[in-house]
C-alpha cells in the first residue's frame, strides 16, 4: 500500500481550493474529492456556511481530510486516519 507524502497531498488540495471548483477522482493512487465552499447553512448546524473540504483515501486503511471550517482565508483543519498503517520493515532479515 502506498502512502503519499502529506505535503504533496496538501499542495494538491490547496490547488483545488484555489480553483474553488468541485472535483472527484483519483490521485496518488487513492480516491479523493474536493467540495468547494457553499454559502448555504448546513442542516442542523450553527455554522453560517458549508466549508470547503478535501478528503483522500479509505478511512479503514489510510485517509486524510482537510476542511476550511474557519473560512477560505484561514488555514484548514486537518485529520489523518493512519491507525491501521504498519511501518515498512525494509530489508529486515530474520
Amino acid at each position: 500500500m502506498f502512502i503519499p507524502d502529506l505535503d504533496a497531498v496538501r499542495e494538491f488540495a490547496q490547488a483545488l481550493h484555489n480553483q474553488n471548483i468541485d472535483w472527484q477522482g483519483a490521485v496518488f493512487g487513492w480516491e479523493a474529492e474536493y467540495r468547494a465552499l457553499r454559502r448555504e447553512q448546513p442542516p442542523h448546524s450553527n455554522m453560517t456556511f458549508t466549508p470547503a473540504e478535501f478528503w483522500i483515501g479509505d478511512a479503514t486503511l489510510w485517509g486524510f481530510s482537510t476542511m476550511w471550517e474557519d473560512g477560505d482565508d484561514l488555514p484548514p483543519v486537518e485529520t489523518l486516519s493512519d491507525w491501521n498503517v504498519v511501518e515498512e520493515l525494509g530489508n529486515c532479515q530474520l
